[in-house]
């Protein structure tokens, strides 16, 4: 046999040890009653805020009246006439906290639960390689941020046709689109969204990788989140805010505007890539090189 035959006969195996780790680690997250809790309240959002605003305009007053500027997501005002736009009050509600609160929890515990259930060194044992076991980790939280996205969406877009209106969408800038558009926007809105949180699913695995406790690595990250959070809203730090992974957030509403404008998006889509790639480096430092005793 020759050295290319014998590496393609190696390299065979490892891939289905690959893509097997991978759908191993998606069945388990998935059917996880934790996951599943996550999920449903996820789900739950846009239901309440259906029926709010259902119950609100049904009393006779008009939605968002008398709230002043903080009176919540921008396209709130137009879900009595388009129902569509509950997705997009939706997401914008759950993004700031909800959306990512459920990554860090995902994230957290992708290593130091390993660890805290003693599974970790058996994982290492069996032929993934500790570089190998961080990437299927990382998908599988990238994985949850797309399903949590859409289950957010998809549960807005039921409750929307059932309570309100569907049919041609005005957007932020006056123009009129047709219902098939703006439900194209709408899911491109929600892989924005998806995507927007893999920066988060980053920090969340580096400081997985430090602990061996579960709960205190979702802690620490959901503390994290918070913090920063705080920390974008204080006028006198503007100089650094738009270094935070959140601060461009909801440049996904720009997708609603006609043209598209593109450049708080793109910013936001290289910020995420790099806090992907700095705490991704730094779990990948810390995890290989991490002395694992159970």
């Amino acid at each position: 046999m020759s050295q290319a035959e014998a590496a393609g006969s190696l390299r065979a195996p490892r891939l289905l040890w690959t893509f097997g780790l991978l759908r191993s680690e998606l069945l388990t997250t998935f059917r996880r009653w934790r996951t599943i809790a996550l999920l449903a309240v996820l789900a739950g959002v846009p239901i309440l805020v259906g029926i709010a605003v259902k119950i609100e305009t049904s009393g006779g007053s008009s939605v968002g009246e008398g709230r002043g500027g903080g009176g919540g997501p921008a396209f709130i005002s137009q879900i009595t006439n388009n129902g569509l736009f509950l997705v997009f009050t939706a997401l914008a509600a759950t993004l700031p906290f909800f959306l990512p609160m459920a990554i860090g929890v995902i994230a957290g515990d992708a290593i130091a639960g390993e660890a805290n259930s003693g599974t970790l060194r058996y994982l290492l044992v069996a032929p993934a390689g500790r570089t190998r076991l961080l990437l299927t980790k990382y998908a599988t939280v990238m994985a949850f941020c797309l399903v949590a996205t859409l289950v957010v969406a998809v549960s807005a877009l039921t409750v929307g046709a059932i309570l309100f209106p569907l049919g041609e969408l005005t957007t932020i800038s006056g123009t009129q689109i047709s219902f098939t558009e703006g439900l194209g926007r709408a899911l491109l809105i929600a892989l924005i969204v998806a995507v927007s949180l893999i920066g988060v699913a980053a920090l969340g695995l580096f400081v997985s990788t430090l602990t061996s406790s579960g709960i205190a690595a979702m802690a620490t990250t959901v503390g994290l989140l918070i913090t920063i959070q705080i920390l974008d809203q204080i006028p006198q730090l503007h100089a650094i805010q738009p270094y935070f992974f959140s601060h461009y957030w909801l440049s996904f509403a720009d997708l609603m505007r006609d043209p598209v404008y593109w450049d708080d998006l793109v910013k936001n889509l290289e910020i995420q890539a790099l806090y992907a790639a700095v705490f991704g480096s730094a779990a990948w430092a810390r995890f290989t090189a991490k002395d694992i005793t159970a």
